[in-house]
């Protein structure tokens, strides 16, 4: 059985765009550029040494929900994470190629 769920509120500044973000205990990406950074093995648990940044390259709908795709930019590593009430909609969009309406 795999580890249970670390959650630690923290802020940080996006790797890819400089954005401040406001980190919730659930925060992984931000809500600006949908960037990550590649830090857990198991959710929470900041214990990846990668430390890669992770490019959002698509998006899927499950039950309704926006699930971002992020791939690690140094290691390839692709892991998929909800989208946040807050994150930049027209950003979600542009990963599907098409121009927002």
């Amino acid at each position: 059985m795999g580890k249970k769920f670390q959650r630690y509120i923290e802020n940080f500044t996006c790797g890819n765009c400089g954005f401040s973000v406001r980190g919730n205990g659930y925060t992984n990406h931000c809500p600006a550029c949908l960037w990550s950074q590649h830090v857990d093995i198991a959710p929470g648990d900041r214990a990846e040494c990668c430390r890669g940044l992770m490019e959002p390259v698509e998006f899927t709908i499950k039950r309704g929900a926006y699930i971002l795709v992020h791939r690690c930019t140094q290691c390839g590593m692709v892991k998929r994470n909800k989208a946040a009430k807050d994150d930049c909609f027209e950003a979600i969009l542009r990963l599907s190629g098409q121009p927002p309406d």
